[in-house]
């Protein structure tokens, strides 16, 4: 069963997202099992969109990545991020 993560991220900014995402593409296996990620500037910072294949492969890359985002200047905010079952996701074009 899929999850998906929508995290609201107050006084990020993309230039702050965009170090954050270069480090972490240089350990692409934290990566595994995420579906699909969008990430939208706001007025008051950022909101970030996650699919995962799994609640365990969520879990294993936030305990790899806070850290990680705690050394590129991200606040705690103090809010979890919503995490929601996913009943049913397709892919236009996707075969299946």
């Amino acid at each position: 069963m899929a999850f998906f993560v929508h995290a609201v991220v107050p006084g990020v900014t993309t230039e702050q997202y965009d170090k954050l995402n270069a480090a972490l593409q240089q350990m692409p296996e934290i990566f595994d099992g995420c579906l699909a990620h969008a990430c939208v500037s706001t007025d008051d910072g950022l909101e970030v969109f996650d699919m995962w294949e799994t609640e365990q492969q969520m879990n294993a890359f936030v305990e790899k990545m806070m850290p990680v985002a705690t050394e590129h200047g991200w606040p705690e905010t103090g809010v979890a991020p919503r995490i929601m079952r996913v009943h049913n996701h397709w892919v236009p074009g996707a075969a299946g």
